[in-house]
């Protein structure tokens, strides 16, 4: 953790569940989470990222998070999991509903399966992931769930209507959630991160005119990384948040 960066006591101990949290700006969330003395438990599928991510935060601090191979598509796999760590670790505190795929597809070329298997990815699992956490944190008397959305809704990029669906569909979670689970002290948001500069998105889709064209939109005249994302999450995850739920958060430079 830099010097300068937040601590936020009430994160000590707790149990945090990430979804996707091996690479990217999940990695980054494991990191910022653990850092804060939080006991993190992540899935996902990339053994390589998410083993050196374990063995990296080992060797700083001496402690390990706890990483799961899981396909979140599998939803029983993904509740047992998250049963198995609130049975080893403690009652889930806060879940991070990160993981997503935004590949490409031509809307005339999607097809049933497609879509199906698009809202597999990004949609089902975090109502799912919230389903089983909330039993969790209902008897330990509260809790915070983090939903990621998407700037691409506000864009209104092209090549991407499965997954632009998906994560304006994530927001409408979020408030029905908080509505169904407030009364048991259960915060629900949405973050939405903006065009963030991870190492997927600069091999796959953002060339310098496209990081030019992001930062003439966007009012902060700056690269958006990864660790710009995880603070909103940890404020979220925090006591500090704690009269703040059903709201869409955004972390976009003032794109929006």
């Amino acid at each position: 953790m830099s010097n300068d960066a937040a601590l936020y006591l009430s994160l000590d101990q707790r149990v945090v569940f990430i979804t996707g949290g091996g690479s990217g700006i999940g990695a980054e969330l494991t990191r910022a989470f653990h850092r804060q003395g939080a006991r993190v438990a992540f899935v996902d599928i990339d053994d390589a990222a998410s083993l050196a991510l374990v063995e990296e935060l080992k060797a700083e601090s001496g402690r390990a998070p706890s990483y799961h191979r899981c396909d979140i598509r599998d939803v029983a796999a993904l509740q047992g999991v998250i049963a198995e760590v609130g049975e080893t670790l403690g009652a889930i505190h806060a879940l991070v509903n990160n993981a997503a795929n935004d590949d490409r597809h031509a809307w005339q070329d999607v097809d049933v399966d497609y879509w199906d298997e698009r809202m597999s990815l990004n949609l089902r699992p975090m109502f799912f992931a919230a389903q089983a956490v909330a039993h969790q944190m209902i008897k330990n008397g509260g809790g915070s769930i983090i939903n990621f959305g998407s700037i691409s809704v506000q864009m209104a990029i092209g090549d991407l209507s499965a997954y632009m669906t998906a994560k304006a569909a994530a927001h409408g979670l979020t408030r029905s959630l908080a509505r169904d689970l407030g009364k048991h002290n259960i915060r629900v948001n949405t973050l939405v991160p903006g065009s963030i500069m991870t190492e997927r998105q600069l091999e796959k889709w953002i060339g310098p005119d496209e990081e030019a064209s992001i930062q003439a939109h966007q009012c902060l005249k700056m690269r958006l990384v990864p660790e710009h994302v995880a603070p909103l999450a940890l404020f979220l995850a925090s006591q500090e948040s704690q009269a703040i739920s059903g709201q869409e958060i955004a972390v976009d430079g003032g794109w929006g």
